[in-house]
Parts: C-alpha cells; sequence; structure tokens
C-alpha cells in the first residue's frame, strides 16, 4: 500500500503506535490494528481511498471521535480506517429556516454551542455530547435523554453530504421539512454505522431555545412504581422532556462509591424528569404534577433555576463514568422494551441468572443494563451470558439496541434474532450500493 505515501489531501498514519488508538471505541470490542489510518482534508483523498479500496478489496472503516458504544468504528482485518477529525467546513445556523449545517468533524457539543448562540436549539443529547463527533452522532442515530419528547436523530436531519461508492460526494434531501420526492436516500445513512456511504456533513432543523424548565429529583419508596410511572404521567396529560431512572443496585453503589451528594440519595430507586412546557415552572403545572404523582410525590425535589437543574444532572450524566470506573470490565447494553411491558420486562430481569445493574431512559423504555462482570467473557462465553436479557427483550416485542447501535458488538445476536427478510432487504440495499464492500463491511450484516 505505498501508494498512501502519495496521497493527496491527507494525512496517513501508518506506525503501530499511531494506529493503536483505533483498535477500539468505547466498547468491549478490540479489534486488530488497520493498514492505515487516513485523516483526508480534501475530496481528491476519498476518490482514490475508494477506487483503491474497491480494485484492492479492502474496507475503509469511518472514524469519528471513538466515542461509540458498539465496535462500529473498530477495525477489521485489513481495513482502512477514515479518521473524519480534518475533514474541512465550518457550522452556520440559518435562523430563517431553523437549521444548521456542519461537517461531519464537528463536536457536537460545538453544533448545540452554535445553536443557542443563535437563541436556537438542536434536541438531540446523547450523554457523550461533550465529546462525540456530529458525523458519528448521525452515523448511529444517536438518542438521549431528550428522545423521551424530541426523538433521535433522525428525527432532525433534513439533508446529508455522503461519499458513496462511486468516489464522488453526493448530497441527498434539501434544507428543508417538506421533502416528498421519493424514498429518502438520506435517511438510509443516518443510523446506518456507514455501511451504505461515508457521512461528510449534514443539516439539521432547529427549534426556538426553551424558555422554561422543572426538573424533578423522585424518591421511589418501592421499585415496583418505577414500571408503572410513564403511564401515570402520560395518562395525567403529561410528556416530560426527559425521565430517567436508577435501579436499587445502582443507588446502593452510588451511595457506597460515588461523590458525596450521591450518598445522600433518598429512596430505594430514584428517577428524574424534566419538563419544558410553556408555564412549566408555574404553580398550576406543578401542582398539577403533584396531582398526578400522589404519594409518590411526596420527597420530590424540584428545580427551576439553572444551577440547581444542573446540579441534579450531575449526577446523571456521571452514573456511566461511575460504573466503568467502578467496574472496568462491565459490559453495557441499551435494550428497549416497549413502555407498556416494562413492568413485565423488570420482573423478569430479576429471575434471569444473570446478575445486572440498570439505570436510564424509563420514559422511552430504553435501559442501559449493565452485566458488572462480563468484560471477562470472551466470544461464545458473552454472547451465552448476553442471550437471555436479548432474548427476553425480543420476546416482549423490544430490541436489542436503543441508541448505541450493533456494530461488531452485537452483530451475532442481531442476525440471530433479526426478521431474515430484513436482513435480506439489508443486503440487499448494500449490494446495490456498495457492491465492492467498501464501506465498513463485516459490521452489523
Amino acid at each position: 500500500m505505498d501508494w498512501l505515501d502519495a496521497l493527496p489531501e491527507a494525512r496517513v498514519l501508518r506506525t503501530p503506535a499511531a494506529l493503536l488508538d483505533y483498535t477500539r471505541d468505547e466498547s468491549h470490542v478490540v479489534g486488530p490494528l488497520p493498514r492505515a489510518v487516513v485523516r483526508p482534508r480534501g475530496v481528491a483523498a476519498l476518490r482514490e481511498l475508494v477506487r483503491r479500496a474497491g480494485a484492492e478489496g479492502f474496507t475503509l472503516v469511518p472514524r469519528g471521535a471513538g466515542s461509540g458504544k458498539a465496535g462500529g468504528c473498530v477495525p477489521t482485518p485489513g481495513s482502512v480506517v477514515v479518521d473524519l477529525s480534518d475533514w474541512p467546513g465550518a457550522i452556520t445556523v440559518n435562523a430563517a429556516n431553523l437549521s444548521l449545517s456542519a461537517p461531519a468533524s464537528a463536536g457536537l457539543a460545538a453544533v448545540k454551542e452554535h445553536a443557542e448562540a443563535a437563541g436556537l436549539w438542536y434536541p438531540p443529547d446523547p450523554n457523550s455530547w461533550p465529546l462525540c463527533s456530529f458525523g458519528g452522532s448521525l452515523a448511529t442515530n444517536a438518542g438521549g435523554p431528550n428522545a423521551c419528547k424530541y426523538g433521535m436523530t433522525r428525527r432532525w436531519v433534513l439533508s446529508v453530504e455522503a461519499l458513496m461508492a462511486d468516489g464522488e460526494v453526493h448530497r441527498f434531501g434539501i434544507d428543508s421539512v417538506k421533502q416528498n420526492s421519493g424514498p429518502d436516500l438520506a435517511q438510509w445513512l443516518i443510523g446506518s454505522e456507514g455501511l451504505f456511504g461515508l457521512i461528510l456533513g449534514a443539516t439539521v432543523a432547529l427549534l426556538p431555545r426553551r424558555r422554561e424548565h422543572l426538573t424533578v429529583l423522585l424518591p421511589l419508596p418501592d421499585a415496583g412504581l418505577l414500571p408503572g410511572l410513564p403511564a401515570r404521567l402520560f395518562g395525567a396529560g403529561l410528556l416530560p422532556s426527559a425521565l430517567e431512572f436508577w435501579d436499587a443496585a445502582v443507588l446502593a453503589d452510588l451511595r457506597a462509591h460515588g461523590p458525596p451528594e450521591a450518598r445522600r440519595l433518598p429512596g430505594e430507586v430514584l428517577v428524574l424528569m424534566e419538563f419544558d412546557d410553556a408555564g412549566c415552572s408555574h404553580a398550576g403545572f406543578v401542582e398539577a404534577l403533584l396531582d398526578a404523582l400522589g404519594a409518590c410525590g411526596e420527597q420530590a425535589e424540584l428545580a427551576t433555576g439553572a444551577a440547581q437543574r444542573e446540579a441534579l444532572w450531575a449526577l446523571r450524566r456521571t452514573t456511566s463514568q461511575h460504573l466503568k470506573r467502578r467496574f472496568p470490565r462491565k459490559v453495557s447494553e441499551d435494550i428497549v422494551v416497549p413502555r407498556d411491558r416494562l413492568p413485565a420486562f423488570f420482573e423478569r430481569l430479576a429471575g434471569l441468572d444473570t446478575p445486572t445493574v440498570s439505570y436510564g431512559h424509563l420514559g422511552d423504555g430504553n435501559l442501559h443494563v449493565n452485566l458488572l462482570d462480563a468484560g471477562g467473557l470472551e466470544g461464545a462465553a458473552l454472547e451465552a451470558a448476553l442471550a437471555p436479557l436479548f432474548a427476553l427483550c425480543v420476546e416482549l416485542g423490544g430490541t436489542l439496541s436503543g441508541e448505541h447501535g450493533i456494530g461488531l458488538a452485537k452483530r451475532e445476536a442481531f442476525l440471530r434474532h433479526a426478521d431474515p427478510y430484513t436482513v435480506a432487504a439489508l443486503r440487499a440495499i448494500k449490494q446495490a450500493l456498495d457492491p465492492h464492500g467498501v464501506f465498513n463491511a463485516g459490521k452489523v450484516l
């Protein structure tokens, strides 16, 4: 691959020391050293990469900030990693269109900051938003607490620029919320984990900045009250912008080993909910919420000011990092169960011969179930440990991943549980768009 040394408009990394950092992401998956890492700065580099990959039979693995949790950007044998950190472009806000355009290399934090500076708001908020890339959030269809009310990244994408298998950069979609000229290829790319093409940038929709917030920390004295809480709120006409939870096991560990503020947390289980409706900080709204909660709301801690709200959210944002420090061998799964099946899920999860702790997005049924010692398992042993959890989710009408994707980490489980017609259709699309397997071959499908 000496041609790499002459690749135009790119920086190429080839030493083992430089490649080592690219062998993993934030999942438990570790891949081999790639042949090389290319950091393109122009279209000429992309054209040559696609041409060479098609002719020589290697695959291009797209990578953003490396914060994914499913092994989607982990190299496979003989692959070349395409690190988009140097891809050029500026973040621009179009207030009249309520839209924002940004290159894949932009940080999601910078995207949100630019929207905020214009008095606008970009809703997707994965827990990794302070460090993940915009392109990575598009390729994985990132979620986060706000998905409870505002949906995932896919919902906000207007148009996408992507490198496709012909070696050219194409733009799919227009910068408007209405576009109905046949199937939307932009949406095929969102959440595809780089299987169909390499996302280089996008235009996304924005909303006017929210002006009011009510954040509620709700201790529950009985874990049995947790699964029915979303239905209780929805039945009262209340839709939180976020509805998060910690189970008893996570709370116990936070109390014993977490920061000082965590050691004073009340309740058997704990809920964090937030509202952003107009008037949500007013007494009438609060009264309606407390009426809906009944006796459950007696110990609720309410915050409307920015500092108070941030203090309540800080614990939720650090939960994953806390567990990772305490249990470095843990494996975290982000399964989904329909909200009306949550009572059955929690009851049956307790009966599985798989010790777990759980927290996450109660409002949309996306639960982060952690197997604290599973990281010591490999291959078939790890698959066997996860199999009962995945089977339970699918049986209850859920799925294996809510926001982290499939990548390499869940590929075997996905192929085992997915509808064979779905798999065949996705493989046919892959073959049509990328007949030589140029893009991220070996992932998902």
